[in-house]
Parts: C-alpha cells; sequence; structure tokens
C-alpha cells in the first residue's frame, strides 16, 4: 500500500513537472528585422486592395452629393417651421 501512495505521488510530480515545462521563448528580432518584415506584409496586404473604378466613384460621389442636398433641405425645411412656430408665439 505504501507503494501505490509513492506511485501515485510520482505520477503526479511527473505530470506536474510536464505541465510546468515553458515553450521556449522566441529569439526577439532587431529593429532592423522587425521594419523589414513589416514592409514585407505591408506590400501584400496592400497588393489585395481592389481599387473602384473611375465610373463608381463617381456614382458615389452623385449618391453623397444628392444625400447631403437632401439632408440639408429636410434640416432647412424643419428650421423654417419651427421659426415660423416661434414668430407666431413670441407675436414677430
Amino acid at each position: 500500500m505504501a507503494e501505490q501512495s509513492t506511485k501515485k505521488a510520482g505520477d503526479k510530480a511527473e505530470t506536474s513537472s510536464k505541465a510546468s515545462k515553458k515553450k521556449p521563448e522566441k529569439k526577439k528580432d532587431g529593429l532592423i528585422a522587425r521594419i523589414s518584415r513589416f514592409a514585407k506584409e505591408l506590400r501584400s496586404e496592400i497588393k489585395k486592395i481592389v481599387w473602384p473604378t473611375k465610373k463608381q466613384v463617381f456614382n458615389n460621389t452623385c449618391v453623397v452629393g444628392v444625400v447631403m442636398i437632401a439632408v440639408g433641405g429636410f434640416i432647412w425645411i424643419i428650421d423654417w417651421i419651427f421659426a415660423f412656430v416661434r414668430g407666431l408665439i413670441l407675436g414677430f
């Protein structure tokens, strides 16, 4: 019985020693190596960009312009209504 308890204690010690082993730390690169790796990754990401065509840019610009005019007109009408109501209330 004493042998079994020592085996169990020994097994626990083995598993805990395996669990406590740390992964080897990566060697830290120098500044030049990190900048070089960053530049390579940046170039590969830039190649993935899908640029819009001139027609898409023109259409998007037109949509933005129309929406700006519509929102501006809506705000102008609401402002005019509030100013009119204020004038009625205050007697201007």
